[in-house]
């Protein structure tokens, strides 16, 4: 049986609800409608390999509102959507009326008029990006029930400040083809780490996605940081609830070194500190540029006091076998490339840099897969069909 019929097979025996419901946090949604993420979009890479269109739309628009710089979701949105057999259009809020003062429930509606997706990226204001996405879609919500809308798109959380699904779900789709089978994770270490970088203010989203979303399988999700360097408080519940659930472990280290030791997967990645974020989001709303001045400063003085937490050979030869899998979300801050010292290596992220490619490549079909999940009430029998 070839890897499409075989994930089709096992889709048909999963139970998901998610024609209609928006794609904001991974742990809002169900075990199977996960597995059911997970087996289309790779259904849809399958056949984008074996060169089968998938173009699921004649017409429509997928609209993208990136309020921060981004290079791998940006692209894979468009290349998503475009596959799909959607238009694409980029909402610039310079440009667009927002600048002369109009609300965001006014803007959600005049984008959706034909729209089948709206993709956000807001993950600049701690408290502020999760909660946008929240007010677009109640915003759409309205207009629908009242019939403003004969339609109503669905919203994808491209990055915010809490979560980062379409990364941690193509990281969850890379180690379970590494490893073999989504079963096969049980009792396999991840270790999340902090690294050292060379710049402050990057965003918490993806080591509490990735904390939130595999605690999920029994893994067992060990969480290191030096002192300070904490991340949202109700997260970490989550991802201990999720643990005890699964079965798997939550822990937490004091030291890069303890976090790899033994561990199956690696995950070192930069991230600035929960308190810090929050000065940073009230000075950024204030407009505050003195003051985000001196928190850079404060906080560039604070991580340089941790430049010994890189990803280098002596630390991968404590994991698994020495060959623990590498990776990140990219791009990397690699020490003697594109800085003089950062993340990692450039000794491991060579060796590592292609697998991190392949898991970047899983994002545009994992964002083709919350579409046509969130788009197409029969989804599982237009797959099918598109098989035949």
């Amino acid at each position: 049986m070839d890897l499409i019929a075989k994930n089709l097979l096992a889709l048909e025996k999963l139970q998901v609800d998610t024609y209609n419901h928006d794609f904001l946090l991974t742990w809002e949604k169900s075990g199977d409608e996960i597995r059911s993420l997970l087996l289309t979009a790779e259904i849809l890479s399958e056949m984008h390999r074996l060169k089968k269109p998938f173009r699921l739309f004649d017409s429509g628009l997928a609209i993208s509102i990136f309020r921060d710089n981004s290079t791998r979701t940006r692209f894979s949105f468009a290349s998503a959507v475009n596959a799909l057999g959607l238009g694409l259009s980029e909402l610039d809020e310079v440009k667009s009326q927002i600048a002369h003062g109009e609300t965001v429930r006014e803007t959600a509606t005049m984008i959706s008029f034909l729209a089948e997706a709206i993709g956000i990226r807001d993950d600049m204001f701690l408290g502020e990006g999760n909660r946008y996405m929240r007010e677009v879609a109640a915003a759409i919500d309205e207009s629908f029930a009242e019939g403003v809308l004969h339609q109503r798109p669905a919203v994808i959380n491209l990055q915010c400040d809490i979560d980062h699904p379409t990364q941690t779900l193509a990281d969850l789709l890379h180690i379970t083809n590494h490893f073999g089978s989504l079963e096969a994770l049980a009792g396999k270490k991840i270790a999340m780490t902090w690294a050292y970088s060379p710049s402050y203010g990057k965003p918490l989203s993806v080591p509490q996605g990735i904390i939130g979303l595999l605690t999920r399988f029994g893994m067992e999700v060990t969480l290191a940081h030096p002192e300070g360097y904490d991340l949202i408080p109700d997260v970490l519940e989550v991802a201990a609830a999720n643990s005890r659930a699964s079965g798997g472990r939550f822990t937490t280290a004091g030291s890069m070194e303890e976090a790899f030791q033994n561990a199956d997967i690696v995950y070192p990645k930069s991230w600035a500190p929960y308190k810090v974020m929050q000065e940073r989001t009230q000075l950024l709303q204030k407009n505050d540029r003195e003051g985000l001045k001196t928190l850079e400063q404060e906080c560039l003085a604070n991580n340089a006091r941790y430049k010994n937490w890189e990803c280098d050979a002596a630390k991968m030869g404590r994991t698994t076998g020495g060959r623990a899998l590498y990776m990140h979300c990219l791009p990397a801050d690699i020490s003697g490339v594109s800085c003089a010292q950062g993340e990692v290596s450039r000794e491991v992220f060579e060796q590592y840099r292609l697998e991190t490619y392949r898991e970047a490549g899983y994002k545009p079909f994992v964002i083709a897969a919350m579409i046509v999940m969130t788009r197409i009430r029969n989804f599982k029998d237009v797959l099918a069909k598109l098989n035949r």
